[in-house]
């Protein structure tokens, strides 16, 4: 026999099948027992009668690795409302151990540092694989939205010669002797590939050696990264991430609708177009409302990103909010000055409930204004003369963004801490699993 889904048994009703999977529960009554069956896909049912067969099953840990050949009978009262009868069960791999914690329980009953450290095992759990399908069905509808726009897709070098950022929070590597740096984005050479495909878009880890130990940061993260040219400037930039994000919840809603029904997810509406604010009067509003004194500190912190949210809430009836107008001396040397304002940029960051989840806007695109911005802030183009020559060739107007994806998904389920979305979290204490 071909094996089947878990999910498929509904449609062989009165036929004999296999199932293979994991021992995920067991629970023994008087008369009969009841073995939950797990395979990727969701949980089966599998009604054990047969004393001998009972016995096999309960001489084994949970998470041993089972194939089932049994009987799809009809039963309202079973989950899914059928369930496997007359089994034959074959061990394939029985488990050497308990399970550090019970995998068949709602939750895991454990604190997370416990959860992160036995990861192997407790990505397992129903929860948390819904998690990850949620990021994957993310990155199907980022991917698929970019290429319906004639996007090409990228994969730019991690290992880097000069930070991407400026700073001194990069990871340094010894590169066969000489210095070299964990990419902290793939900016410049998003940039560069601007001048060969026009617009371009990449999924990948990036780096950042910043000593946070928050709910809301890591060290490694998967950035969904996007760079288009011929752009009016980053007006053009915040529509395209309006449609992505509607193509990502789209995306979710359709390949993880499980997945969602399990968290109990509320996907957001993604409004068009997403309400906007300039820097300086959500700073003015801010600072009106709520008595802070923002005068030395031009930067919107967490708790006015929170208030700002519950703004655009109650004003806008939306869950985004686009901030535009950043300071220039908060944007990195590449940022376009709004021409208007040149003390601000066309530069935006997106808050998504609250929290800031994208950062984007209009690039520099001439030769002779990034000279003058490394000038002005003391910087040797010099390490940069690679990245430099595409803007010695001509470079359009352009611009683009970058989505933290864990921070999404995390924000997007209610999560109270970004590892719980992560695969396996790099954060300042955790290099293993």
């Amino acid at each position: 026999m071909e094996r089947i889904w878990s999910t498929e048994i509904r449609q062989h009703v009165g036929e004999r099948v296999r199932l293979a999977g994991w021992l995920h529960h067991l629970r023994r009554l008087r008369g009969v027992s009841f073995l939950i069956l797990r395979d990727a896909k969701g949980l089966a049912q599998v009604v054990v009668e047969d004393p001998a067969v009972v016995e096999q099953l309960a001489q084994l840990h949970h998470e041993s690795v089972l194939t089932v050949d049994g009987t799809i009978v009809a039963e309202p009262q079973a989950p899914g409302g059928v369930e496997v009868r007359q089994p034959s069960v074959e061990v394939l791999s029985p488990a050497a151990c308990p399970p550090p914690f019970d995998l068949f329980r709602p939750v895991v009953k454990a604190q997370l540092p416990t959860i992160l450290d036995h990861a192997p095992v407790a990505l397992r759990h129903p929860r948390h694989r819904a998690l990850l399908r949620i990021a994957s069905a993310s990155m199907a509808g980022f991917r698929a939205t970019l290429r319906s726009m004639d996007f090409v897709e990228v994969q730019t070098p991690k290992i880097v010669g000069a930070a991407t950022e400026t700073g001194a929070n990069v990871f340094t590597v010894d590169y066969f002797g000489r210095p070299a740096y964990l990419a902290q984005s793939p900016q410049l050479y998003k940039q560069i590939m601007v001048g060969v495909f026009e617009r371009v878009f990449e999924v990948g880890p990036v780096f950042r050696a910043e000593p946070h130990d928050t709910p809301r940061h890591l060290n490694e993260y998967v950035s969904l990264d996007v760079e288009l040219g011929f752009v009016r400037d980053h007006t053009t930039v915040m529509e395209v991430l309006t449609r992505v994000l509607q193509g990502m919840v789209s995306a979710i809603r359709d390949e993880a609708a499980d997945a969602v029904a399990q968290l109990g997810v509320v996907l957001p509406e993604v409004p068009q177009p997403i309400p906007r604010i300039h820097f300086a009067d959500a700073m003015e509003m801010i600072a009106r409302e709520t008595g802070d004194d923002l005068s030395r500190e031009p930067d919107l912190a967490p708790e006015h990103e929170r208030w700002l949210g519950d703004w655009a809430r109650r004003e806008h009836g939306s869950e985004f909010l686009f901030v535009v107008g950043y300071p220039m001396s908060k944007r990195p040397f590449y940022t376009h000055p709004d021409p208007a304002r040149p003390g601000y940029s066309n530069s935006f960051d997106l808050l998504f409930r609250g929290l800031e989840l994208v950062t984007g806007g209009q690039r520099l695109h001439r030769r002779a204004d990034y000279l003058a911005a490394l000038a002005a802030r003391g910087m040797n183009p010099e390490p940069l003369s690679w990245y430099l020559e595409a803007f010695a060739h001509g470079m359009p107007p352009h611009g683009g963004f970058a989505i933290g994806l864990e921070r999404w998904v995390a924000r997007l389920v209610g999560a109270a801490n970004i590892r719980e979305t992560a695969l396996f979290p790099r954060d300042m204490n955790r290099l293993a699993p």
